[in-house]
């Protein structure tokens, strides 16, 4: 059937993109912000009109056809171009990047950073919005994003920037005070701080050989951030995250009493709406993100093969530990501890 350009159904074809993309009418309606009913709908008017079936619709999921697959690809590709187009007339909105990231990522990885960013990137302004909790294309705030996780998100893509581990760490002045901190069982004598629940340090302590043991006084809080501020005041020991902590450790702010880290199987990830890539400016940002955590990552890993002995997330004159840390992501659940 020959239909006239003024006629295209715009819309209908840009759910359909959607819905062939994604693979599901239920996740179309989530990243378009409508009805799973008014996905089927759209679709099916398509069809009717063009006399071309472009689905298979069975019970628990919809699969192209040959004509469906083809009008993707084709779609895809024409939506791709006039947003390229739309781009190179815009040059104000394609300087603003918006990347999504939570607040200990952002305050100690992301900001010491910034001026390196601006240099590197000088053309694009950066737009920082906190990150709710990802769970795919509808909670994502911006186009790209930097989460917690196993590395699947449903209807997004991820790449791997690094891993973290947790170790507790105290103020001088508060382990001066409580008589030295040098055996897990002195922290019986200690405040602790804890982030969200006890399980990580629980998990710790079992690690350590003293699963049984209890805090004296302990206190629970949400931001890691705050976390962190509250035992560099001396309120706690804290069980700490791992690279957002080094700079603290180097400056003295905080002491590592003990060689044993808890290592979890979640890692940071580079998270995208699919197809985000496609715009310049994006893809830099991401590019430059990935960069950066991978000479990170490169220069742990030189320093565990220099001393191997040593923490490669300590400063030079911290004290040496056993082992060092991989920078490999983790695949299974929980947390996976590891004795150094």
């Amino acid at each position: 059937m020959k239909i006239r350009v003024k006629r295209l159904p715009l819309t209908a074809l840009r759910t359909f993109e959607a819905a062939a993309r994604l693979g599901r009418f239920k996740d179309a309606a989530v990243e378009l912000g409508v009805s799973p009913t008014t996905v089927s709908n759209q679709i099916r008017r398509l069809e009717r009109d063009w006399s071309c079936r472009l689905f298979v619709r069975r019970p628990r999921e919809v699969l192209l056809t040959d004509a469906g697959r083809s009008l993707g690809n084709v779609v895809r590709q024409a939506f791709s171009s006039i947003a390229r187009e739309l781009e190179n007339h815009s040059a104000a909105s394609a300087r603003r990047v918006d990347l999504a990231v939570g607040p200990i990522f952002a305050a100690r990885w992301l900001t010491p950073r910034l001026d390196a960013l601006r240099k590197s990137l000088p053309a694009i302004e950066l737009n920082l919005l906190g990150r709710p909790r990802i769970t795919g294309p509808a909670t994502m705030p911006a186009p790209i994003a930097v989460d917690w996780g196993d590395g699947d998100w449903p209807g997004l893509e991820s790449e791997y920037l690094f891993s973290i581990s947790y170790e507790p760490v105290v103020s001088p002045r508060l382990a001066r005070s409580l008589g030295g901190l040098c055996l897990p069982g002195d922290l019986a004598r200690f405040p602790v701080l804890h982030q969200h629940d006890r399980a990580e340090w629980n998990s710790w302590l079992a690690l350590a050989g003293r699963p049984e043991l209890e805090f004296g006084a302990s206190t629970i809080i949400a931001d890691a951030n705050v976390v962190l501020q509250a035992a560099i005041d001396g309120q706690g020991v804290a069980l700490a995250p791992f690279p957002f902590a080094a700079e603290d450790v180097c400056a003295g702010r905080l002491l590592k009493p003990f060689a044993i880290e808890l290592v979890p199987s979640r890692s940071y990830y580079l998270v995208m709406r699919p197809g985000a890539r496609n715009r310049p400016e994006i893809k830099a940002v991401a590019d430059w993100l990935l960069a950066q955590a991978a000479t990170e990552r490169r220069a742990r890993e030189a320093s565990s093969r220099r001393n191997p002995g040593k923490d490669p997330t300590s400063c030079p004159s911290s004290p040496s530990t056993t082992s060092s840390r991989s920078s490999r992501p983790r695949a299974a659940s929980g947390s996976r501890p590891t004795r150094r």
